[in-house]
């Protein structure tokens, strides 16, 4: 039921409204190619709410469409909270909607993460609370469009991740004593660490905290990321060519797709080789 929950967290644009293509601003930069307020409609996406470029996103400057991920927040959205009920046949509808999908994402990713978090066995003695956030998060995705604006998503985030952290440092633990020649030298790391274009080739971070760390740009060719921590770890155009992330914890497709990377690195098998990396 665990593998299930996240399955059904996956983007599925088929049954959304391209809500991620008009509630969601952007600004002209290396991500995209143009500006966009939101609440206003990509000019690439067509009537039928599909992408006119989307085979060649990258090479025409929308680099920034192809690493974002809603976790399925935008079907949610579509099909239950609005019923199916489009914001171009009801445009009274459109504002609501717009506002409703960012916190509906949040929520999503908070889902996406306890899933992953059910499925590590070092965690098993707090699943049962983990179990509670899921169940918990997934009633609040279910409510009313009046009552998602109502809620205080930052402090629900704030509870989840008491939880999240719990089973990450239940993980990390355990993978330290099962790994080989880890002599508690590594260099130690805390949340939101500034790495941006940091010199880690072949660096070891096993086990180590990358927790919304600013990986951006980095060299991390050859590093070991085994069991890492890296929710919210900032991977723009970090370079993981023959890296090994192999089980690092709450890696997300998004991350990857955002990172450079190579048929030497080595990733999740619930993940998948992004189709730009050489």
């Amino acid at each position: 039921m665990k593998e299930n929950n996240r399955l059904t967290l996956k983007a599925d644009c088929e049954n959304c409204f391209g809500l991620c293509c008009v509630a969601l601003p952007f600004a002209a930069s290396s991500d995209f190619a143009i500006d966009k307020e939101g609440g206003t409609a990509c000019q690439n996406l067509h009537p039928d709410f599909r992408c006119g470029i989307h085979s060649s996103l990258r090479e025409r400057g929308f680099r920034g469409c192809t690493v974002y991920d809603c976790f399925g927040a935008g079907q949610q959205v579509s099909q239950v909270t609005f019923g199916g009920s489009n914001w171009r046949k009801a445009p009274g509808s459109a504002k609501q909607m717009f506002e409703v999908f960012p916190i509906m994402w949040q929520l999503h990713e908070l889902l996406w993460y306890v899933s992953e978090a059910l499925t590590l066995q070092p965690a098993r003695p707090i699943h049962t609370s983990l179990q509670a956030m899921f169940e918990k998060t997934k009633r609040f995705a279910e409510l009313p469009a009046d009552d998602l604006k109502k809620l205080d998503v930052a402090a629900h985030r704030a509870e989840v991740n008491e939880w999240l952290l719990k089973a990450s440092e239940l993980v990390r633990d355990e993978a330290r004593r099962g790994f080989k020649g880890m002599k508690g030298n590594q260099k130690k790391y805390g949340r939101g660490v500034d790495l941006i274009g940091a010199k880690l080739k072949g660096a070891d971070l096993r086990c180590a905290n990358l927790r919304g760390a600013y990986l951006i740009a980095a060299d991390l060719r050859g590093a070991d990321l085994r069991v890492a921590d890296v929710i919210g770890a900032d991977f723009r155009d970090a370079d993981l060519r023959g890296a090994d992330l192999t089980e690092c914890i709450f890696l997300t497709q998004a991350q990857l797709n955002a990172a450079k990377g190579d048929g030497e690195t080595k990733i999740p098998p619930s993940l998948s080789r992004p189709e730009h990396w050489s």
